[in-house]
């Protein structure tokens, strides 16, 4: 991946900060996108101490006016950009019946407004380079949808119908659309829920391989999107779930 430019956003921890990291493993320089410019930058530090190349930007993807200083980030420092991440998300739980237009405001415009503008802005500037690779980290709720949390799950549901539409659209100009759905990983988004003894065992009990994921276990699907081994993959989900879809 020494030829690779990546944005990745929401990189300031989890798994998004794993997939940067796994990026700069592999020898790509990678601008890390965070909300929190502490969290971006820590996450900088790891990869260059690492021997890798990155810069931090901080932004809100669902403000569309960042959209353009994250990729003039990308070619001013390293004079190239074939490889977005659409990594950061939101989750609140809110039952159906005690939904607000402001949670379905920030869960859209994060999950699915940004990630969507983001793309379009990106992909302009891909099509001058020859193209590129897109991948959106979703969730298996795209396809299963837990108990009160619709306008997450009706977010992932969306960005499953965009990776197809991007795709299909973007083909022409060799643009790669994907994305990976993960099942139950540990993230500071679900930590305080799993420390629950009973909820962790309930968890356990969904899942084939009985372990809840870590970010490190998204990169690998995360690395084989963005390379050319995966040139004859678009428009589709990897599910790195565990088993949780089987049961």
């Amino acid at each position: 991946m020494r030829e690779r430019v990546a944005i990745v956003t929401g990189a300031g921890g989890g798994i998004g900060r794993a997939i940067a990291f796994g990026y700069g493993r592999e020898g790509a320089a990678v601008v890390v996108n965070d909300r929190s410019s502490d969290a971006a930058q820590e996450t900088v530090e790891i990869i260059r101490n690492a021997g890798g190349r990155a810069t931090a930007v901080c932004a809100d993807v669902s403000d569309l006016s960042t959209h353009q200083f994250l990729i003039k980030t990308a070619l001013d420092e390293y004079g190239s950009l074939n490889t977005l991440v659409n990594n950061a998300g939101v989750e609140f739980h809110s039952p159906f019946l005690k939904s607000t237009p402001e949670i379905w405001e920030k869960t859209m415009g994060v999950n699915l407004k940004g990630a969507y503008f983001l793309s379009c802005k990106v992909a302009q500037v891909m099509i001058g380079f020859g193209g590129g690779k897109i991948i959106h980290i979703s969730s298996v709720h795209d396809t299963e949808p837990p108990p009160d949390r619709a306008i997450y799950s009706i977010s992932k549901g969306g960005v499953l119908m965009l990776v197809k539409s991007l795709a299909l659209e973007l083909a022409e100009h060799k643009i790669y659309v994907n994305a990976i759905s993960p099942g139950a990983i540990l993230t500071n988004m679900n930590r305080v829920g799993l420390s629950d003894p009973g909820e962790f065992t309930k968890l356990l009990e969904h899942i084939p391989l009985k372990r809840i994921g870590q970010p490190e276990d998204i990169v690998g699907a995360a690395v084989f999107l963005a390379c050319s081994e995966s040139d004859y993959v678009t428009g589709t989900t990897i599910y790195v779930d565990g088993g949780f879809l089987l049961v």
